[in-house]
């Protein structure tokens, strides 16, 4: 059984930064894709970040290119989302998601969440202006 916990939300200013941690355990991940995705008070599930377990190829969403990084430690079976320059825009609660694509790297979409099957709890995280 996949299990992901994720880590590292807090209450921070506009322009601060944050990283989140997710914790993923159950499964050997080489054939994971990881994302993020964040939903905010009264809206849906929003893309932000996805990642290829091998190979490491990131997919993000156009609202923070340039402001967030995702990226995994293999030894510690974990993914990570740096963000800087936070927006109050930002605030929501933040979830990673598994899947695992083996075979289908290439037409899996990585910013839909519905092509994920596993999922973490959240971790809130609070911009203020």
């Amino acid at each position: 059984q996949v299990q992901l916990v994720e880590s590292g939300g807090g209450l921070v200013q506009a322009g601060d930064s944050l990283r989140l941690s997710c914790a993923a355990s159950g499964r050997t991940f080489s054939h994971y894709a990881i994302g993020w995705f964040r939903q905010a008070p009264g809206e849906g599930q929003a893309f932000v970040a996805a990642l290829t377990w091998i190979g490491g190829n990131t997919y993000y969403a156009d609202s923070v290119k340039g402001r967030f990084t995702i990226s995994r430690d293999s030894a510690k079976n974990t993914v990570y989302l740096q963000m800087n320059s936070l927006k109050p825009e930002d605030t929501a609660v933040y979830y990673c998601a598994a899947e695992d694509i083996q075979g289908r790297a290439y037409n899996f979409y990585y910013s839909e969440a519905p092509q994920y099957d596993y999922w973490g709890q959240g971790t809130q995280v609070t911009v203020s202006s």
